[in-house]
């Protein structure tokens, strides 16, 4: 099949970014990326039209870049708090997951799941630090604290009291 140069117009996952000049199959650009307005032909006019959509993709990227460091410094300043319930001996009942901890951030900052970097949900208590990645650059070190919803009840007996409740053995 014979294929065609076009001009994207938007980002096309795996495909290009705006204002690429792509080769593609002529059935995909004709059914596809010309209707939905992805792209355009190449031609002479569009080529020098070509300067004006580079500077708008990078006029785009800069502003990206310059809200996920935003975004970045307000999330590296914040800190959480999470509660797990546990048993008698500090087990977790639960965990916490990357749902959850979008959930606690919905307070002025907002970060797609996906984004955060969490290889298993947290069933500890204690100090954890993860990685939120916003930007191919930029990347925010999210910290927070997991504490019990009770401490743990560890029970010790007096040891005049233990020596009472142990039974003698008879020596022989």
């Amino acid at each position: 099949m014979p294929n065609t140069e076009i001009i994207l117009t938007e980002n096309v996952p795996g495909l290009g970014a705006e204002a690429d000049v792509v080769t593609v199959r002529r059935g995909y650009a004709r059914n596809f990326l010309l209707p939905h307005g992805k792209a355009y032909e190449v031609t002479p006019s569009s080529l020098r039209q070509l300067d004006n959509l580079k500077k708008k993709r990078a006029e785009r990227e800069a502003r990206e870049l310059n809200e996920a460091e935003e975004l970045a410094r307000r999330i590296n300043k914040s800190r959480l708090l999470f509660k797990l319930e546990t048993g008698e001996t500090g087990k977790a009942f639960g965990s916490i997951t990357a749902q959850d901890i979008v959930t606690r951030l919905k307070n002025g900052i907002e970060v797609d799941r996906h984004k955060i970097h969490l290889e298993h949900p947290i069933k500890t208590t204690g100090e954890h630090e993860i990685a939120i990645k916003l930007h191919h650059d930029v990347t925010a070190n999210f910290r927070f604290e997991v504490k019990s919803t009770e401490e743990p009840k560890i029970e010790a007996a007096p040891p005049a009291e233990a020596a009472k409740q142990r039974p003698e053995k008879k020596r022989k």
